[in-house]
């Protein structure tokens, strides 16, 4: 099995693991696109490697080891992503496919070059932290959108799915990343968001995309 193969799997159980820690081999194979016995193959390999621990019946388990490998991978993929639109004029929504095969690339010396050139960005054009070359991985508490239900002003911080649907939907909104954006209205029926910005007023978003954009709140509502 090659180590692109491997990669891709490991990357998976990282973002699985972030959203839940019981991980099991029906839902590795549908994030896969493979059958069950292909993930218990792959299981076992990933095993060998020190990376995952695994027990008949029980959740996997992303080991310490399985983490940084992961996020090391994730590392080049966003420092990528940023070199293609930073420095290559590529359109945010251009850059996730290119960024795919890049980051099998076993080259250290190519990525903190890349890395050097940017200035050492902490972030990835979508928002997303960079990890450093430790696998360590800075957490940022944003807000998504739908959850600002007060009138307050926020700015555009990250994305949380970086579809090229929802991208292309963004562009064509004009909404990019630090935008100041004033939310003038929550319907709670249902569950829209009315927004100000830019040279754009009373612009409304429904929940399919407020619940994607992560903001951070500059001037919460004041209660009275």
């Amino acid at each position: 099995m090659s180590s692109v193969v491997k990669e891709n799997y490991l990357k998976a159980l990282f973002f699985l693991n972030e959203k839940d820690k019981s991980i099991t081999l029906t839902d590795l194979g549908k994030v896969m696109g493979v059958s069950k016995p292909t993930v218990n193959g792959m299981v076992k390999k990933l095993q060998e490697k020190g990376w995952l621990k695994y027990e008949k019946y029980k959740p996997l388990k992303i080991t310490k080891e399985g983490s940084k490998a992961a996020a090391l991978v994730i590392r080049k993929h966003r420092l990528s992503e940023m070199f293609l639109t930073e420095v290559m004029g590529f359109g945010w929504e251009e850059v996730h496919e290119i960024a795919e095969e890049l980051e099998h690339i076993n080259s250290e010396k190519l990525f903190d070059r890349m890395n050097e050139i940017m200035g050492f960005p902490t972030v990835d054009p979508h928002g997303s932290p960079i990890p450093d070359k430790n696998g360590r991985i800075t957490k940022i508490n944003y807000v998504p959108l739908s959850e600002v239900t007060g009138k307050s002003n926020v700015i555009f911080r990250a994305i949380r799915d970086s579809s090229n649907d929802l991208l292309h939907f963004l562009n064509r909104k004009k909404l990019s990343l630090g935008s100041e954006i004033t939310v003038e209205d929550f319907e709670p029926y249902d569950q829209s968001v009315t927004i100000s910005y830019a040279d754009f007023s009373k612009v409304q978003l429904g929940p399919g995309v407020t619940v994607h954009l992560l903001v951070e709140i500059v001037i919460p509502h004041s209660k009275k």
